[in-house]
């Protein structure tokens, strides 16, 4: 289990503070039922900034390679990662306004006085992974045993609905 780091985000930001490390894949807790293994690292770097009107940064780099689960074969798929963010950090929500929230460029963040950095860097990656990885060529598991059960070309599917009636007492 990966060290637990916790930084107060507005003064990191300020200082221009910097971490950077590996973190093993199998510390991943929240995402670890995703991925098809646990295997390998990731390198990351938080790098604390001000950006535009003075307002503290957090800018975010991830580096490495999952292996998540294929929805269909259920089969690991390479996947490689590469983040780069930009968070702003801001006391609340109200003091953005309309055009910085419709702005794709950067995130915003609530400042916090103990931010686990860990925690931080998985929901990025969390965010990061598709939602349901397919290999571009696969079956199904068994799916000849589900065509066996497609009824005739020009068979009602309410006679089937019909053959059931009565069934499930």
């Amino acid at each position: 289990m990966s060290q637990r780091v916790v930084i107060d985000s507005v003064a990191f930001a300020r200082e221009g503070g910097l971490l950077q490390g590996k973190l093993p894949v199998g510390d991943l807790a929240r995402t670890l039922d995703m991925l098809a293994g646990s295997e390998g690292d990731l390198v990351y770097r938080v790098e604390g900034r001000l950006g535009p009107r003075d307002r503290p940064q957090l800018l975010l780099e991830i580096d490495g390679g999952l292996s998540v689960r294929c929805q269909r074969c259920l089969d690991g798929i390479d996947y490689p990662v590469r983040i780069r963010g930009v968070l702003e950090l801001v006391g609340n929500e109200e003091e953005l306004t309309q055009e910085e929230i419709e702005d794709d460029s950067k995130d915003f963040l609530t400042a916090q006085k103990e931010l686990d950095v860990m925690a931080l860097i998985e929901d990025e990656i969390i965010l990061d992974l598709p939602v349901a990885p397919r290999h571009e060529s696969c079956a199904l598991p068994d799916a000849g045993r589900w065509l066996e059960r497609v009824p005739p070309e020009g068979t009602s599917p309410f006679s089937i609905l019909k053959g059931l009636r009565g069934k499930a007492r």
